[in-house]
């Protein structure tokens, strides 16, 4: 699967799955303009992706990061085929947690994270698609959360609240804009060893509970690499037909009951 002359903006690209996501589509001939907030992390990537690829430091919740980003994209090389939004993270440190101990900043740091960022992206790449009369593609981070809870280790109600919205969302935005041939769908991991799942991937009673929770090879936390099929799958301009779609990449966590160690 190549994707030489097209073009792809990833949206939180610079570290775990979107840098991988944006390593892969590079290896496979694709141009790459990829978005993140950390500056080390921004030079990492960098280096990683090499000097063909568009590499910019900004914050995803800022109304016109990734208007910039496209435009700078589309100046560098071309017509712009697609966006991947992987940008989000946790509330805890704002007070994300169960709904009797949330607090109203945790509830809004992490909507305007995970949901306010990822709307502003969608907006910013269908405004182009309709400017340029084109056809495209959006692919949309979800959360295996969002549909199927933990109630003891993983227990962010405004994370989830967030995560299912993306559903609602792309489903809504797919259904309007499936007559431009704009297609939109979203990838739910559950939990991958990233920066933001740091806490999570090396505590000891989780990964426990996770080999009963998402029991596939060996019941181990994802990789950035176990996205990278479907990811590429969605996003290949010769897979048309699928739009409004929610994938599940978990592990067997959303079918398996998950116990808890005694």
């Amino acid at each position: 699967m190549d994707f030489f002359g097209t073009t792809y903006i990833i949206i939180g690209g610079t570290t775990g799955m979107g840098l991988e996501a944006a390593m892969a589509l590079n290896s496979r001939g694709a141009n790459v303009a990829v978005l993140g907030r950390n500056l080390d992390s921004v030079k990492k990537a960098k280096a990683a992706l090499g000097p063909n690829a568009l590499v910019l430091s900004g914050d995803a919740t800022d109304p016109n990061a990734a208007e910039e980003l496209i435009k700078k994209a589309h100046q560098s090389f071309g017509v712009v085929d697609g966006l991947f939004h992987v940008a989000g993270g946790s509330g805890r440190k704002w007070g994300d947690g169960p709904i009797d101990k949330l607090s109203l900043e945790g509830w809004n740091k992490t909507l305007e994270l995970n949901l306010t960022s990822l709307m502003l992206s969608n907006k910013a790449i269908i405004s182009y698609f309709l400017e340029q009369q084109r056809e495209g593609v959006i692919l949309n981070m979800g959360s295996v959360l969002g549909e199927s809870p933990s109630p003891k280790f993983f227990v962010t109600h405004a994370y989830a609240a967030a995560k299912s919205a993306i559903v609602g969302f792309t489903k809504s935005i797919a259904s309007y804009y499936a007559r431009n041939n704009i297609r939109i769908n979203v990838i739910s991991p559950s939990l991958f060893v990233t920066p933001m799942a740091k806490r999570a991937a090396e505590n000891e009673d989780i990964l426990s509970f996770l080999k009963t929770k998402q029991p596939l090879d060996g019941g181990r936390p994802g990789k950035p690499s176990d996205i990278i099929g479907a990811v590429l799958m969605f996003l290949h301009p010769s897979n048309k037909f699928i739009t409004g779609q929610i994938l599940s990449i978990d592990g067997g966590w959303s079918i398996s009951e998950g116990q808890y160690p005694n």
